[in-house]
């Protein structure tokens, strides 16, 4: 663990599959902990990861559930060679199974699934109304769909920078929202309409140490994505204040602060697919 953080310390990257890998290993806790809260409620054969991204969601799934077979879908071929990397890697590979599917085009065929886990990833789907109900169709009855979202990037910052003026990271996710950076509704119409009933809805403040190794990539790598996406919009002033905290050295590069946290929330909705005879 140690020296997965400090490899990643001393690289930088704004891959997606980076991104992804260092937000998992930041909020690892807070995922096995969601997790846990999902085995109160479903003793799954199969599980199936929709957007399984470079699976972190396959391989705590696979660790809780270790009778179950996971099977990961994903559009990219890059990020399923990754899961299965990770599957091979962490001793789960008989059990793993990667499919590459757009969900755009619709439910995959893949086994009928007890556990659906779709974190960071329904967003991204264009008719998500259309794609639940295919999903709700698909899954044996009693099934959990579990779907996990973030309210935006998160927050690394005080206000005051000692760069800048005050407010930059408040003011750069306020244009990204209006960019519809990661934007999502209240799932649970969505998941009402399409014939799930749902069960539980967990809000959760993330608040976590800033300055672990992994934690000042992983706010580097943000806030570099945040100045990309954001250079036609954020000021001049903004813009320089941001290259300076996702520089690889200076006194303001949050690889050297010492006043980090990662903060943010998280929004978890638990919904089931009745037996026909309960519906």
């Amino acid at each position: 663990m140690h020296q997965h953080s400090h490899h990643h310390a001393h690289r930088h990257s704004n891959s997606p599959a980076d991104l992804l890998d260092l937000d998992a290993e930041v909020h690892r806790e807070y995922l096995e902990g969601m997790v846990d809260w999902v085995a109160d409620r479903v003793d799954p054969r199969v599980i199936v990861d929709v957007g399984a991204g470079t699976g972190t969601g396959t391989r705590v799934l696979a660790a809780r559930f270790p009778e179950a077979e996971v099977i990961a879908v994903d559009r990219s071929p890059e990020m399923l060679a990754r899961v299965r990397d990770t599957a091979g890697r962490h001793g789960f590979k008989d059990r793993v199974k990667t499919v590459e599917a757009d969900l755009d085009a619709g439910w995959p065929a893949v086994d009928s699934a007890d556990l659906v886990w779709a974190a960071l990833s329904l967003h991204h789907v264009q008719e998500p109304g259309a794609f639940l109900r295919q999903l709700h169709d698909a899954l044996n009855p009693g099934a959990l769909l579990v779907v996990l979202e973030m309210e935006s990037q998160p927050r690394f910052l005080p206000d005051e920078i000692g760069i800048g003026t005050p407010g930059l990271e408040a003011r750069a996710h306020a244009l990204a929202g209006e960019r519809g950076w990661n934007n999502h509704p209240d799932w649970s119409e969505d998941l009402d309409r399409a014939g799930f009933d749902v069960e539980a809805v967990r809000r959760t403040e993330i608040d976590l140490d800033g300055t672990t190794p992994t934690a000042r990539t992983y706010a580097r790598t943000v806030l570099s994505k945040l100045r990309e996406g954001l250079e036609s919009d954020l000021s001049a002033d903004d813009l320089d204040a941001l290259a300076q905290l996702s520089s690889e050295h200076g006194p303001h590069s949050v690889l050297s602060r010492n006043d980090l946290r990662v903060r943010g929330h998280r929004t978890i909705w638990a919904a089931r697919k009745l037996d026909r005879e309960e519906n």
